[in-house]
């Protein structure tokens, strides 16, 4: 046991002890330099890991690290801007780092700064609303329905989804009616008369052909025939004979007055 009588100790539970044997029972050994940590040396503890406040630096910069963020990277500690200049993605628009925990917006493999995401025709940030790729530009819906979309023919407003196309001319399905009784057509048989469609209806009552039979109109939609004679005309099952009701289709006809006859209801005559 040697004094210490005019000199330096610590005290500790069990009892005073010199500085050297201070340091030798008790100090920690720095992580980075191996050396015992001294008992007048600032002591920086991180994860079960102890270091002198001047071996606690980054492994990129050799910044100390004592009083600044950091990270760890593996076995690796790493002042904040370095690991945001290795790990950190890079916006696309101001190619400056996207810094952790900042607002930002990710698409197609792609980063940019929130601020930086911004619509290609009116600049303005896109922020959380949709948005529409074209090539290596960005557009807000409106701007791009206001550059690209095609017209409605009959409302000259965008078609954004859906439509049809009629005499290679875009519609909107609730424009694309029957120009007599507004119907609409999408979906429907119809046909056109000057370029106007018409709902088959309409098309029958306005423009098609009257059978002398029944006078509905003849159409010629689902697969329907018809006989014509002089300026008469006849739907093939309404093309009978006026007496014996026999269809005449395919077969002789004798015209009486505004009748038409079998050969043998006309021999009878």
């Amino acid at each position: 046991m040697e004094s210490l009588y005019g000199r330096k100790y610590i005290q500790m539970d069990n009892g005073p002890y010199c500085i050297p044997c201070y340091d030798a029972h008790f100090a920690n050994t720095c992580d980075e330099c191996k050396e015992l940590i001294g008992h007048d040396c600032r002591e920086l503890y991180y994860e079960d890991r102890h270091y002198h406040e001047h071996c606690f630096r980054c492994f990129r910069c050799d910044r100390s690290l004592a009083d600044e963020p950091f990270t760890c990277q593996g076995e690796e500690l790493l002042c904040n801007d370095c690991y945001c200049s290795e790990f950190s993605s890079k916006c696309v628009a101001c190619e400056k780092t996207v810094m952790p925990g900042s607002r930002k917006l990710e698409y197609n493999g792609q980063t940019w700064h929130e601020h930086c995401f911004i619509c290609s025709s009116c600049q303005q940030p896109i922020g959380s609303r949709s948005f529409i790729p074209d090539k290596k530009d960005y557009y807000c819906v409106p701007c791009y329905e206001s550059k690209f979309a095609p017209r409605c023919t009959r409302c000259k407003k965008s078609l954004t989804k859906g439509g049809v196309t009629y005499r290679d001319e875009p519609w909107h399905k609730e424009c694309f009616v029957c120009t007599g009784c507004k119907t609409p057509l999408a979906g429907q048989q119809f046909t056109s008369q000057d370029d106007n469609p018409y709902c088959i209806k309409c098309f029958g009552n306005l423009y098609a052909k009257k059978c002398s039979a029944c006078t509905k109109p003849i159409t010629g939609f689902g697969g329907g025939k018809y006989v014509s004679f002089e300026d008469r005309h006849w739907h093939h099952n309404c093309f009978n004979c006026a007496r014996c009701k026999t269809s005449l289709v395919g077969q002789g006809f004798i015209p009486d007055n505004d009748e038409i006859l079998c050969r043998d209801c006309s021999s009878d005559l």
